[in-house]
């Protein structure tokens, strides 16, 4: 017999490249990871606590949808799921489990359990899959276990004193947190430089932005977005690390990078004009 509790829907938050780092170093990048995400919500004007803790980032807020959107653009997270969180004692993980089932999988459809876990606990992830499984096959008639290709899947992380029960994978954009690697200065004023400025915050970089174009899409990336005036270049030259051009790869011989005091990058260099119109066309998408 399992019991029913009161189960609260938290962003739970997953970063990747920041996980390689040195610990000193992944520490600063989840502080400076935190950040940005608490800028975004305020850009969003979203009401909402972020928290940390064991390489996960976690938010609460009262419009759970919306604050997907918001974090999902927030470069540095790899990806992101809406969990319900329950105590790590197998009773309560499966009750959760069932009750997150009930309306997530229809009769006649499959199921599985993926399942995994961190920190010590007096069960395997397998038998916390199996159990949980279990839970899930006894609450809702109609319904088969199908490991290889089900239709629907439950993911269940269980981190120290905690569990996680979701059904899905937001993916995000990941990179490196903005603002971690400087600032540079990018020319704007066609795809290829927007393109090319975008790539460069997914970088970790902060884009000083000459011209107009494309600002709305940056802007949805960078809540302090910096645009600069035309003749603005020498202010920042002690501030920035580079300077980035949309230039394609046969317009290069045109670009005389010794006229700069900084170094040159050209990201999209190798992307054909169509593969620039395709990326930017999916990040549009998700806007």
């Amino acid at each position: 017999m399992f019991f029913l509790l009161t189960v609260v829907p938290t962003i739970l938050v997953r970063y990747s490249e920041i996980g390689l780092k040195s610990k000193p170093i992944r520490k600063r990048f989840e502080m400076q990871l935190k950040d940005n995400i608490m800028r975004m919500l305020a850009r969003d004007r979203i009401e909402a606590l972020v928290t940390s803790d064991n390489s996960r980032l976690y938010v609460k807020a009262d419009d759970i949808e919306a604050a997907v959107r918001s974090v999902k653009r927030v470069f540095g997270v790899s990806s992101l799921s809406v969990a319900e969180i329950c105590g790590p004692d197998m009773n309560e993980i499966c009750a959760a489990a069932a009750r997150y089932s009930l309306s997530r999988v229809k009769k006649g459809q499959s199921f599985a359990v993926r399942a995994r876990r961190e920190g010590t606990h007096p069960y395997t992830s397998m038998e916390l899959g199996k159990e949980a499984g279990s839970a899930i096959f006894l609450a809702n008639d109609g319904i088969k276990v199908d490991l290889t290709s089900p239709d629907v899947t439950f993911y269940i992380e269980v981190r120290n004193n905690k569990a996680y029960v979701f059904g899905s994978y937001v993916r995000a954009y990941a990179g490196l947190p903005l603002g971690s690697q400087g600032k540079v200065i990018a020319e704007v004023n066609d795809d290829r430089g927007l393109l090319s400025a975008w790539l460069m915050m997914k970088r970790g970089c902060r884009a000083i932005v000459h011209g107009n174009y494309g600002i709305d899409v940056l802007g949805s990336f960078d809540p302090s977005l910096k645009i600069a005036a035309e003749g603005e270049e020498e202010r920042f030259r002690k501030d920035v690390l580079g300077l980035v051009l949309g230039t394609p790869l046969t317009g290069l011989e045109n670009v005389d990078v010794s006229r700069y005091p900084v170094p040159v990058y050209f990201p999209t260099m190798g992307m054909s004009d169509h593969e620039v119109s395709s990326m930017l066309e999916m990040i549009r998408s998700d806007l």
